[in-house]
């Protein structure tokens, strides 16, 4: 018990740069006090007092703010910053080393008892603020879901989903080893520069809009060139783009 308490302490203080010593994180972090409970609430449900591991587990959400029903599965070295508002449904199961945000729900979308009707998260996958993961497939190995994402299907180990409703992303191992190593192995909130894909499309259609400028002024330049000064006064209309000023920076900066 107190080793697994130890892992808990040292993850918090890992992860988040707010929390400075073991007895702040001890006292004043509700997710550690959420986590506690719910090993006491789960145990109840396992030995069958049911009515016990219930009661316990909403003693510990009117002290937390944080909804873990007893018989949710929750692995070791789990991180849940802040907490407030988060539900986590009673066949989820959370792997280890994951990290949840305040507002998340791991809910169901089946009404059939003794199904599994709430979603597996894998190891280290990172479950940002107000995000709604809802039904019983597996979000695979390190993936993230973005903030606010109500995600409905299975994510492949590595890649992300944003949105609403979510889009896959999948992570290519040389960003994901830059990631790694920006971050030290860890993603606040889950969301990096390249998570939106509308964003992402956006600006590929801004890159080639710039390229064609640049390609059109570049022909009538060849075209000036390769014609005499009055011919080219001729071939070349009052309107012609023969200057690029398309400014695909700017663009871009409207887009984040």
């Amino acid at each position: 018990m107190f080793q697994r308490l130890r892992e808990d302490i040292a993850c918090i203080l890992e992860r988040d740069p707010a929390a400075r010593s073991t007895w702040e994180v001890l006292t004043c972090y509700p997710g550690l006090h959420a986590l506690l409970l719910h090993r006491w609430a789960h145990s109840c449900w396992t030995h069958g007092w049911h009515v016990t591991a219930r009661f316990v587990s909403n003693l510990a959400r009117w002290f937390t703010g944080i909804e873990i029903h007893p018989g949710a599965t929750i692995g070791r070295r789990v991180f849940i910053d802040h907490g407030m508002g988060i539900v986590i449904g009673e066949t989820a199961e959370i792997g280890d080393e994951c990290t949840i945000y305040q507002g998340v729900t791991l809910g169901g979308t089946s009404l059939y008892k003794g199904t599994k009707r709430h979603p597996t998260l894998g190891r280290g996958v990172v479950v940002s603020a107000g995000a709604k993961v809802l039904g019983g497939f597996t979000v695979g190995d390190g993936a993230r879901v973005g903030a606010n994402a109500v995600l409905l299907k299975p994510v492949p180990a590595g890649a992300t989903a944003v949105g609403i409703p979510a889009r896959i992303i999948e992570a290519t191992a040389a960003a994901r080893r830059e990631d790694m190593s920006a971050r030290m192995g860890f993603s606040a909130y889950g969301v990096t520069q390249g998570d939106d894909p509308v964003a992402q499309a956006m600006k590929g259609l801004i890159d080639n809009a710039a390229g064609h400028e640049h390609q059109i002024a570049l022909l009538w330049a060849a075209i000036e060139k390769l014609s005499t000064a009055k011919a080219a006064q001729e071939c070349v209309p009052s309107d012609a783009h023969t200057t690029e000023d398309f400014d695909a920076d700017h663009l871009k900066q409207l887009m984040r």
